[in-house]
């Protein structure tokens, strides 16, 4: 997996070169000339399509830019493929309408593009306050699901960085079927009672990397879902928040396995979980290989490791059968700090297809608190130990 990523750096270094060297011949299309108003009422729908549309079409590199100023943007997507590559700058704020969005899943959405690269230090404010409220998915298991911040299908060769999401009405990120992206330099904020804001949701994706943001959330900082491989996460501050979770798994017949994820030099800061695989009890059949935890801090984290192949967060579940998800080759190493609650370590794995092949070394998570010392809970666990420990491993 480090080869990958260090072609993939190599490739950006290379791209970027390239894109320096022919600035002389970029375009820039400025959304204003379009009739883009910054008076943060007018819907400026229209103006961004239109300038997308022409730098889309552009012969070289183009340059969609949003100067500064709050401008009202309703929901849009940015599709492809384009002619050349394509950045877009935003220095503005971009605010997304009030209330439930009507039938839109994404408010902005990025598809079938290559070489995109988005930045500016602007801001998508996704004005979340106004429609938490009509979110009942805890409930109501047909809930309508708010809209997605920014949505990335078939996205590849791209980068994302210095740039600011706000409140999101449900996930802030989203990337299906896209390759090759680097998420760098972001912040993504939203209040810790804030209902299924994600931070960054991957799926069916693979070489992507996130690294240097930070991500204080009302749901999972990262989530890792079906068909995603060679994923990298590293300098990352979660919190609050859920953690950074791969799954869950196995609840959809046709899921694909998830391999190679690497989640390293990160800090988690008083959130819910830290390190989390979880699976549905389920015959769907995947297996969920190949990843690495390391060199992580965990400040007052509620459940700093954990995996959870009983996975249900609504009462309704039905129980039937043992996970048919195969965790195995887990490496858990030099990760240490603080656990909030006394069980430090949880690892409930299928009785059906146990984990295989945790290993665990230098692993040190205290607990204070009239409960005792911290604790490690196991079942149906193949592994083995070394280095310090506390607590004690239970395999």
């Amino acid at each position: 997996m480090a080869l990958q990523i260090d072609f993939a750096l190599v490739f950006f270094s290379v791209f970027f070169f390239l894109l320096l060297s022919v600035a002389q011949s970029v375009r820039t299309f400025d959304v204003r000339n379009y009739g883009a108003v910054a008076d943060g009422r007018t819907d400026n729908q229209k103006a961004f399509l239109q300038a997308w549309t022409d730098a889309c079409n552009q012969n070289g590199f183009s340059i969609l830019y949003v100067p500064r100023g709050v401008y009202m943007l309703g929901a849009v997507e940015f599709s492809g493929p384009c002619k050349s590559p394509i950045i877009f700058w935003l220095r503005g704020n971009l605010k997304a309408p009030m209330g439930p969005s009507s039938g839109a899943e994404n408010w902005i959405g990025f598809q079938y593009v290559n070489k995109l690269l988005i930045k500016g230090g602007g801001t998508f404010d996704g004005q979340g306050p106004s429609a938490w409220s009509s979110n009942d998915c805890q409930t109501n298991t047909n809930c309508r699901q708010l809209p997605t911040t920014l949505k990335f299908d078939f996205v590849t060769n791209s980068r994302i960085q210095h740039i600011r999401s706000l409140n999101s009405k449900n996930t802030h990120f989203s990337f299906f079927e896209c390759k090759n992206v680097n998420v760098s330099k972001v912040e993504i904020l939203a209040p810790a009672d804030s209902p299924n804001t994600d931070g960054i949701k991957i799926g069916s994706s693979t070489d992507i990397r996130i690294s240097k943001s930070r991500i204080s959330t009302g749901d999972d900082c990262v989530a890792i879902l079906s068909g995603s491989s060679n994923i990298d996460v590293s300098y990352v501050y979660c919190g609050p928040g859920h953690g950074i979770s791969i799954g869950s798994l196995g609840k959809y017949q046709g899921e694909k396995n998830v391999n190679g994820v690497s989640v390293r030099k990160c800090i988690f800061r008083r959130t819910d979980n830290g390190v989390r695989i979880k699976s549905w009890e389920s015959p769907i059949p995947v297996i969920a290989s190949d990843f690495l935890f390391q060199d992580i801090y965990m400040d007052r984290v509620r459940n700093p490791i954990i995996i959870d192949q009983t996975y249900c967060p609504h009462a309704s579940c039905n129980q039937q059968t043992a996970s048919h998800v195969q965790i195995k080759d887990v490496t858990y190493r030099n990760i240490w700090g603080i656990s909030s609650t006394p069980i430090a370590i949880s690892m409930e794995c299928s009785r059906q297809f146990p984990c295989k092949n945790i290993v665990m070394t230098d692993v040190v998570l205290a607990h204070f608190g009239p409960q005792g010392p911290s604790k490690s809970v196991c079942s149906h666990v193949n592994g083995r130990h070394f280095g310090q420990h506390h607590p004690r491993p239970c395999f």
